[in-house]
């Protein structure tokens, strides 16, 4: 398969004005025969929206009027978006929807929300409740946003819940600045990915937002990790792109019988231990 990433920069609050840079995007990756195109957390709304987010929150549903194109979008080639979900009891979500073929295959909820230094997310979101893989015309695909992969046990869910690429979406500020040419927080990032893909033999796809934001900036650098941990593509930073690579998952296959930590991982143990740890309280 053919996977674009879409780092782009937002608009806060104009969902009209981010669709249209979506709509352009999906026809660039078109236009470059990728079956996938992924964009980045919140990428219909914009990041830091506070009390904006229940104004700017929707359900994907094809009869949303931004929902609508997106869907038509997905006929021919699949997308990934982020947005502000809100459900039937009105709460509302920091989510990702995987479109495909005109109909809606997942949806994931955020599950963890950083309310610390500059972030403020548990304040205005309500977290997700569940993480699971789904099917798709690629293959098993697992979805994350930004602080989800931060924690293991997610990647690590998803993995044994059969996905063989997992896809990272982040709208992560810059951080640390030091003389070296690479920002601390993507230094962090490409690390973390790098790992995830090592440990869990899995192609690892991630993509960030670029930008300034009530004066915070976001770093770009979309990257693609192939299941031995090899770089397979790399976005710039500071500016929006698109980052197209091939992915060909008979690597994985090839990668995981040289290394069978898949096969020989034990799940039950993992439990059986969690159990006991929170028995212990």
């Amino acid at each position: 398969m053919r996977i674009a990433l879409a780092q782009i920069n937002t608009r806060l609050g104009r969902p009209e004005d981010n669709l249209e840079k979506h709509l352009d995007y999906i026809q660039q990756a078109l236009r470059q025969d990728a079956g996938l195109i992924v964009f980045p957390e919140l990428s219909l709304t914009g990041y830091i929206l506070q009390d904006l987010a229940a104004t700017v929150a929707c359900r994907p549903v094809p009869e949303d009027p931004i929902f609508k194109p997106l869907f038509k979008a997905s006929q021919e080639i699949d997308v990934v978006v982020g947005f502000v979900e809100e459900d039937a009891r009105s709460r509302i979500y920091i989510s990702a929807a995987y479109l495909s073929g005109g109909q809606l295959v997942h949806v994931h909820r955020k599950l963890y929300l950083p309310t610390y230094g500059l972030f403020d997310e548990g304040r205005f979101f309500a977290a997700g409740s569940s993480v699971q893989a789904f099917d798709t015309r690629f293959g098993r695909i697992g979805m994350l946003i930004c602080e989800d992969f931060w924690h293991a046990s997610l990647p690590y869910l998803l993995w044994l819940d059969g996905a063989d690429l997992l896809v990272f979406m982040s709208a992560s500020p810059s951080r640390g600045l030091t003389a070296a040419p690479q920002l601390e927080s993507s230094r962090w990032v490409e690390h973390i990915n790098q790992a995830y893909a090592s440990l869990f033999t899995s192609f690892i796809a991630s993509t960030n937002r670029v930008g300034y934001e009530d004066g915070i900036n976001f770093w770009g650098g979309a990257t693609i990790h192939g299941p031995d941990g090899s770089l397979v593509a790399k976005g710039p930073y500071q500016q929006e792109a698109l980052t197209i690579a091939e992915i060909d998952f008979s690597t994985t296959q090839h990668v995981r019988t040289r290394l069978p930590l898949l096969r020989d991982e034990r799940p039950d143990l993992t439990l059986t231990e969690l159990r006991r740890i929170l028995d212990k309280g």
